[in-house]
């Protein structure tokens, strides 16, 4: 049975997802984007030059600037759209999209506003239906090239989740399920936070004992916010959680280290965030996790540490020193 693909959102992350569903000989790969001169040139080039160079998208990947003709008679539509983006995009969506219709989210982060994780925000403006989220340690800059990747889609209808792990599996593309999209959301927005922070030891030059330190110190306070939140606990030992936070970290292609690289190293967040190309979706997250924290008394130094690095002007060596001096404890909860 051939399943249509709407894709919306043409960043590396849409480009790439409408590459690894290209292979699947039943799927029939819409890809949306809001601009329209960026959507010819894809159409013309078969390249997303902006946002993933070097990658060829197959000739059977439709692509269109026009989101009903991208979702019409679609069984099933990915939704790669920034958090801050993501309400407003979905708007004309929401009187014309069929519940019946599977939605798949790519999206990491949370909206300041009401503090709602991708899944909610999308039921909120399209009506109550079924949501998946897919994440883990997945630059596209790697997968659409078939570099081995594994990752895990969360929900709690397990007939869509067994769907959608066939319809993304690849021989190079593994997906595993999991029925806590509470933890898998949170885990992917918090990462984020750390890697900002995870660049700012690069950026200072801190060395790998400083950075693994920040790193495992990191998914303690991440899991036990998510914990607070309703999460499970195991979740964040898993690829959403430890793997995408390793990644995120790591990798010369993360936009949140990078951040927090440029930070360490003394550019001004205005200017960095100029500079950048794409959404660093920590920026905001860090604004409303710190918010929620403090509202629900959960303790989160690091998040609290880079909020104040991003908000309030604190330099990263002050930063650093607050972290390296809070009163000596346990590392066991008890």
């Amino acid at each position: 049975m051939v399943r249509k693909v709407a894709i919306l959102g043409g960043g590396a992350m849409g480009t790439g997802c409408a590459v690894i569903l290209a292979e699947n000989p039943d799927c029939e790969v819409t890809l949306w984007l809001r601009d329209r001169e960026q959507a010819d040139q894809i159409t013309g080039s078969r390249e997303n030059s902006r946002f993933l160079p070097g990658i060829t998208i197959p000739q059977r990947v439709q692509v269109t600037a026009d989101i009903s003709r991208a979702t019409m008679s679609s069984d099933c539509c990915v939704i790669a759209i920034p958090t801050k983006y993501l309400r407003a995009a979905l708007h004309p969506l929401a009187a014309h999209l069929p519940p019946a219709v599977s939605i798949v989210s790519v999206v990491k982060g949370i909206e300041n506003a009401t503090f709602l994780r991708p899944s909610e925000i999308i039921c909120d403006v399209l009506g109550p239906r079924d949501v998946v989220t897919l994440c883990g340690p997945s630059h596209a800059e790697e997968f659409a090239r078939r570099l081995p990747c594994s990752v895990v889609v969360a929900g709690t209808n397990r007939d869509l989740l067994k769907n959608v792990q066939q319809l993304f599996t690849t021989d190079r593309f593994r997906v595993y399920t999991n029925r806590d999209i509470v933890g898998v959301e949170l885990a992917a927005a918090l990462k984020n936070v750390v890697a900002i922070a995870a660049g700012i030891c690069d950026g200072l030059r801190y060395g790998d004992n400083a950075k693994a330190a920040l790193l495992t110190r990191g998914i303690v306070e991440i899991t036990r916010f998510g914990v607070a939140l309703g999460a499970e606990a195991e979740t964040f030992a898993g690829l959403a959680g430890i793997g995408d936070l390793i990644t995120t970290c790591f990798s010369g292609y993360g936009r949140n280290r990078r951040v927090g690289e440029r930070l360490g190293q003394g550019a001004p967040l205005p200017q960095i965030l100029r500079e950048l190309r794409g959404v660093a979706e920590g920026v905001t997250t860090c604004q409303s996790v710190y918010d929620m924290s403090i509202k629900h008394g959960i303790e989160m130094p690091i998040v609290t540490e880079v909020y104040r690095v991003l908000f309030e002007g604190k330099s990263p060596e002050a930063a650093t020193n607050s972290l390296m001096m809070r009163p000596p404890r346990s590392e066991a909860p008890h």
